[in-house]
């Protein structure tokens, strides 16, 4: 290999660890078509990674007029996300103005894949100054350093400078590309301020181990948790990947293993890609946060620690993101690690229960005997040889085992949430497909879109060509692009939970230096979203002679297409939003039994309670079952019951 370029420079030098970035494309809108020779960009640098996505330059700047985000032909883009020179020669620059002295620490180049065609710089030199006249370039010994730039318009490829270098500005100045394109390149510039009142490490004001973590790290990050706060956590697995690695589980509450009566359930899940790496570390953060506030006595922490058992899965997809964590942050592809290790999109890879259903009705003479929950799983898809993922049968028993309440799924690459159904009628590529509980979960989503910093923030931009921000950053998912097999469709339509979809950043594997911002960004998020699990009513219901709780017994509300069921001890929970309900409950064997249950507007359940008679054939059957007398009473019962029917018959 060759030897790494030297990079001098008269301006000082100061090492700083983690770097900072400034990203180019990202920022505004493109507002001048002409492409121009070249190309300045200002930036503030400031205590994360920041760059043009973040906001940071004034979106009004007129040096940012040929810049645009990773947008495409559709939206008026002509450079498909990326600058490009009007001339082919070597005298081309893009330049980044940091608008203070930074510490630069070296460039990320990819090239321009565009419908029309291919283009990227295969080498460059890089440039430094202080005052945009007199420029330093990057030295190789006494020679000019050569940077080597992409090989395809897609793979991002890292070029460091050995020596961090301190300057305001810098220059990327192609050499060479690709001959049957032209010069066009997406940058991303490696750089910390080093003069001013913040720091290149951005703090949080909590102290989490912020970095990225591999699956050992993982494993020995939640062991030390488990160490910390023995008597509220508790690790188990719901199954392995294709290669063998565990699918772990951390559950946090005050009685972590096992069910409690009257207690939901909550899950968090993150990797199901596993490119998209945020998830996991904001997954990893809130177990420590978690753990950490309970020990301080932190009220809100220690309330939703005793009233909810609260999983979390952090990698469901660990295959995924090994492939992706060697490639590095920022250096693996769009979708490099993405699928399973057999190539399977987990997202798609849940039962398709919304076309069965959908189907169903279309036949029924009678829609309102259409099964609206609990569909079952069709066979073709238990079979051994079906195409599912081991990761995902696991996951599917794990939902199946507990009564899970409310969930969300942690994705990246977008900033907003997608709530069900993700799946459209004859699988429209983009159709509003609402649920029954479409009101409810466009409140779920915007308690977790409004409380988010970036998502609420109204001058951030946008991540590609979607403008979130006009739909208050929350869409229905089949608004958005249809999903068939979704994992929120799935949950909602197979278990009780009600699941939505987080993405929670533009950059799928976002910088280690990111990450305290990242958690400052979502940790209210994700706390005030779990305390919607107490949103509605809940209740027990029970056999009115012997008291005990009755398993599947179905929970039904007027004006709300879909049911739900009891759990094991017959407790049940039906998020609702505040209002009065008529809600009626029944059970096989049982007469049904109906009652009006009010819920408030703070994130407290109302209980609602329900006993259940039997009717007399069912009691008759259990007696007989058992061996024992049949009481009086129940004789009596069904003596009426015979003359009752006789009488119709005779009428």
């Amino acid at each position: 290999p060759r030897e790494p370029p030297r990079c001098s420079s008269t301006a000082r030098t100061h090492r700083a660890q983690p770097q900072l970035r400034v990203r180019h494309p990202a920022s505004a809108r493109t507002t001048a078509k002409k492409q121009r020779k070249h190309t300045r960009v200002g930036v503030e640098l400031t205590v994360s990674v920041v760059g043009l996505m973040d906001s940071a330059v004034d979106q009004n700047n007129p040096l940012l007029c040929n810049m645009c985000f990773q947008s495409g032909i559709e939206d008026g883009d002509l450079y498909d996300g990326a600058w490009c020179a009007e001339y082919r020669n070597r005298h081309q620059w893009f330049e980044v103005d940091a608008l203070h002295l930074t510490l630069f620490t070296g460039v990320i180049l990819q090239g321009r894949n565009s419908i029309w065609s291919w283009d990227w710089v295969v080498t460059y030199r890089v440039q430094l100054s202080n005052d945009s006249v007199s420029w330093k370039t990057c030295m190789n010994g006494t020679r000019e350093a050569i940077f080597g730039g992409n090989q395809d318009p897609e793979s991002p490829v890292l070029g460091l400078l050995p020596v961090p270098t301190v300057a305001r500005y810098i220059r990327i100045n192609p050499q060479t590309w690709y001959p049957n394109g032209t010069i066009c390149l997406r940058a991303e510039i490696l750089g910390c301020r080093v003069n001013g009142r913040q720091k290149c490490n951005p703090d949080s004001v909590d102290t989490l181990d912020f970095r990225h973590h591999n699956y050992k790290e993982m494993r020995k990050l939640m062991k030390s948790v488990t160490d910390e706060c023995p008597d509220i956590t508790h690790v188990y697995t719901i199954g392995k990947s294709y290669m063998g690695l565990k699918l772990y589980v951390m559950v946090i509450s005050d009685n972590p293993s096992k069910h409690e009566l009257g207690e939901p359930e909550f899950r968090y899940v993150a990797g199901m890609h596993g490119n998209e790496v945020l998830g996991r570390e904001l997954v990893l953060n809130l177990m420590q946060y978690l753990c950490k506030e309970y020990k301080k006595g932190n009220q809100r922490v220690v309330r939703l620690v005793t009233e909810t058992r609260i999983h979390l899965l952090p990698s469901m997809n660990p295959d995924g993101y090994e492939e992706a964590y060697e490639k590095g942050s920022e250096l693996a592809g769009w979708a490099q690690g993405r699928y399973s290790f057999e190539g399977i999109d987990m997202n798609h890879n849940f039962p398709d229960l919304n076309n069965i259903m959908w189907d169903a009705q279309e036949d029924a003479d009678d829609v309102s005997k259409v099964p609206n929950h609990y569909i079952p799983i069709p066979e073709y898809y238990t079979k051994e040889d079906a195409m599912v993922a081991p990761e995902t049968r696991a996951v599917i028993n794990w939902m199946q085992d507990i009564p899970f309440v409310l969930s969300a799924n942690l994705h990246g690459g977008e900033l907003v949430v997608t709530y069900p159904y993700d799946g459209t009628r004859g699988w429209v590529p983009r159709e509003n497909t609402p649920t029954a509980d479409n009101a409810f979960f466009r409140w779920l989503s915007t308690v977790y879109a409004s409380t988010n910093l970036v998502m609420a923030n109204p001058n951030r931009r946008m991540c590609h060509y979607e403008d979130f921000q006009s739909h208050n950053n929350i869409i229905n998912g089949g608004a958005w692009h249809t999903v068939p097999g979704s994992m929120n469709d799935f949950s909602y339509l197979h278990t009780n939970c009600f699941e939505v979809t987080v993405e929670l950043s533009c950059d799928k594997f976002p910088h280690a230096s990111e990450l305290p911002t990242e958690w400052e960004n979502n940790r209210e998020s994700l706390l005030v979203y779990m305390e919607q699990v107490g949103l509605g009513i809940k209740g027990v219901v029970r056999d009115k002679l012997t008291k005990k709780g009755i398993a599947d017994a179905i929970i039904k509300v007027e004006d709300h297409d879909h049911d739900i069921r009891s759990a094991a001890d017959g407790d049940y929970w039906r998020l609702l939003n505040p209002g009065d309900y008529k809600v009626v409950v029944w059970a096989e064997g049982y007469f049904p039994s109906m009652r009006w249950c009010r819920v408030g507007m703070e994130p407290r359940p109302t209980i609602c309670d329900f006993t259940l008679t039997q009717t007399p054939i069912q009691r008759l059957k259990e007696i007989r079952a058992k061996g024992g007398k049949i009481p009086q009473d129940l004789q009596l019962r069904l003596r009426a019951l015979r003359l009752q029917k006789n009488l119709c018959i005779w009428v």
